[in-house]
């Protein structure tokens, strides 16, 4: 599965803010840098989490954004099923019509059940379990050509 931008730029936001102290707020654009997103992008991001009561914004000269206590508590999958757009995983219409199989198709009801399962899988994962945590990267080895003698 895949997850759009916007909530790929909304759930590392959460992460971000997930790994701060509770008392301490980061500003838009201190955000935007920690996640590489530009300012624009990650202001509607701040924006809907707020809407959805997972982020507090206090507004003034020493204002910024925290995460709530229900952003600490929230799930991945409860969060995507919020700000995923939830249009069909197969594309049965297109510009140039719908697809001639599109009545007697079972593909589209299997497709949706696997989207539910993948969210599903992380249900049991929170935003909290998540912030902090450091990825380990690729193992990078350098081998050497060993020549007979």
């Amino acid at each position: 599965m895949r997850i759009n931008s916007f909530s790929d730029v909304s759930l590392r936001l959460l992460m971000v803010l997930g790994s701060t102290p509770e008392d301490e707020l980061a500003t838009t654009r201190e955000l935007a840098e920690a996640v590489g997103t530009p300012y624009n992008h990650v202001s509607k991001a701040v924006l809907k989490l707020r809407q959805m009561g997972l982020v507090e914004a206090i507004r003034g000269r020493s204002g910024g954004v925290r995460i709530s206590p229900e952003g600490r508590r929230a799930t991945v999958g409860g969060v995507l099923r919020v700000l995923d757009d939830h249009s069909d995983v197969a594309e049965c219409q297109t510009n140039m019509g719908a697809c001639p199989l599109i009545h007697d198709c079972g593909l589209r009801g299997v497709l949706n059940h696997a989207r539910e399962a993948f969210y599903s899988s992380l249900d049991s994962v929170t935003i909290y379990g998540l912030a902090g945590k450091t990825q380990e990267g690729p193992v990078s080895v350098t081998l050497s050509t060993v020549r007979p003698a």
